[in-house]
């Protein structure tokens, strides 16, 4: 039974200090499914009292005892991928194959990542006559989102607990059950008394005052670019260390000499994948003028064929987005599309046919849209895909660049080694080429408005770690 109405503080699940709920509701039927406990500052205390106890101790374990620890944390993670799967679908609306596949593995591939990486990082180095010694930061202030929920949780909470820091996870309200089962996990596996510590709540609130907190050394923060200024204005004054991974507006960039049916097909469905709730999704696909109508085509089949629909149906390509305010946001901004003069291909305003409850968005594709269009300029966060001409691969980099944003980037051409020449050239943190998937173990985060400091593998671990010079190490 998860312990919705408590919170995980010191090893054990404890009752809010002020009771106050909200409902959680599912977004494939809109209807409540259950209550959650919110959390308030004094809960936010309680928390990190017990993490700077725990850190005392923990920060001094060794390497040995952190990779035991997570070797457990990894078997008692997999005895509960159904569980995680199920309640991912049922919050954020994801399709329950999808969910436990990718959803609930995200999460388990961080975790064993971060376990080969701390099995051999340098923790020690000399330089010079020094001996540069990295160790943990301390407090870590956890903030995640609910569209991919286990994997922005494990990319925080195993690098942490690799590194020997202790922490307060705030999970996002719309889904807290992924996030409860998660700390059950954490405490089966025997992780101490107030190493990992959970409280649900609003940003307002729980996240306000974990971002302002003293005695938190380091704020891990996944959202929007708009929440997480506030995080960081919070955050300065007590001069803690600020990682965040926030929207994005990637660009797609189809060259000329590109295979088109594999680009263009791969492209729109990477969009469309989680219902477009990927702040790395390619939604602005660049592509050479003279083929436009012929992408439009392609990607219209995708979209015809992509099915919306219940997450618990075997035919169901994408749910419903997270909540209402969700839905109504990405309706105003296909309608914006539309006013704007783009041609809308597929899909458009309003439920997918068949559909009348739900949050549920239409696979919709615009073409001919200029990079000055709201639909070209926002972070849609729905399966809506924005196709923009170039005339010249000068003209493709300018609009791929023209962006407060610089998460990702895509590139697809007729050789790697014109690909990698384009890549380069990308203001973004992560580019991808030729359909080519992200690696775990490499750097994953933003450049511009879209974030600062790195998740993932080696570059994950040490945003936890502050270091040390000391010098006269060796001296006699």
């Amino acid at each position: 039974m998860v312990n919705r109405l408590q919170f995980y503080i010191d090893g054990a699940w404890v009752d809010p200090v002020v009771k106050k709920t909200t409902p959680v509701v599912n977004p494939a039927t809109e209807e409540a499914m259950y209550e959650i406990a919110l959390g308030s500052k004094a809960d936010v205390d309680k928390a990190v009292a017990a993490a700077r106890r725990a850190f005392e101790t923990y920060s001094h374990t060794s390497r040995e005892e952190r990779v035991a620890l997570m070797e457990k944390v990894i078997a008692v993670y997999k005895t509960r991928m159904k569980d995680l799967g199920a309640a991912v679908s049922d919050e954020m609306g994801a399709p329950l194959s999808f969910a436990e596949k990718f959803q609930a593995g995200a999460g388990l591939g961080h975790l064993a990542s971060t376990l080969e990486v701390l099995k051999t990082y340098a923790f020690e180095e000399p330089v010079g006559t020094a001996m540069v010694v990295r160790e943990a930061i301390g407090v870590v202030g956890m903030i995640t989102p609910w569209n991919w929920p286990l994997n922005q949780i494990t990319c925080k909470v195993a690098p942490a607990l690799a590194a020997g820091c202790t922490m307060i996870l705030k999970p996002s309200e719309f889904t807290p059950s992924s996030a409860l089962i998660f700390a059950e996990i954490l405490h089966e596996a025997g992780v101490p008394k107030g190493v990992f510590n959970l409280i649900n709540g609003l940003g307002p609130d729980v996240g306000a005052a974990m971002s302002e907190h003293p005695d938190i050394d380091m704020i891990s923060f996944t959202g929007s670019t708009r929440a997480g200024i506030d995080v960081a204005q919070r955050a300065a004054v007590t001069v803690k260390r600020v990682s965040q991974e926030l929207g994005g507006k990637s660009p797609n960039i189809i060259l000329d000499d590109a295979d088109l049916q594999k680009a263009v097909s791969g492209g729109v469905a990477h969009v469309f994948n989680n219902s477009g709730q990927s702040c790395n999704a390619p939604t602005r696909m660049i592509v050479p003028l003279a083929k436009m109508k012929e992408v439009a085509e392609i990607a219209k089949a995708v979209a015809d064929k992509t099915i919306a629909g219940d997450p618990r149906a075997s035919e169901t390509k994408i749910g419903p987005v997270v909540n209402a305010n969700q839905w109504n946001k990405i309706q105003g901004l296909i309608k914006k599309g539309i006013d704007e003069g783009a041609t809308l291909v597929a899909g458009g305003p309003g439920l997918p046919a068949g559909v009348n409850k739900g949050y549920y968005v239409r696979p919709t594709v615009f073409a001919d849209v200029t990079n000055d269009m709201t639909i070209a300029r926002e972070e849609i966060f729905g399966p809506v895909i924005s196709i923009i001409g170039y005339k010249d691969e000068a003209e493709a980099l300018a609009i791929a660049n023209d962006t407060p944003y610089g998460l990702a980037g895509y590139v697809s051409a007729g050789t790697v080694e014109k690909a990698r020449d384009f890549a380069r050239k990308i203001r973004a943190g992560n580019v991808n080429l030729n359909g080519v998937p992200n690696d775990r173990t490499a750097p994953f985060g933003g450049y511009k408005q879209s974030g600062n400091g790195r998740e993932w593998g080696k570059f994950g671990l040490e945003e936890y770690l502050e270091v040390k010079a000391i010098a006269g190490f060796d001296a006699a």
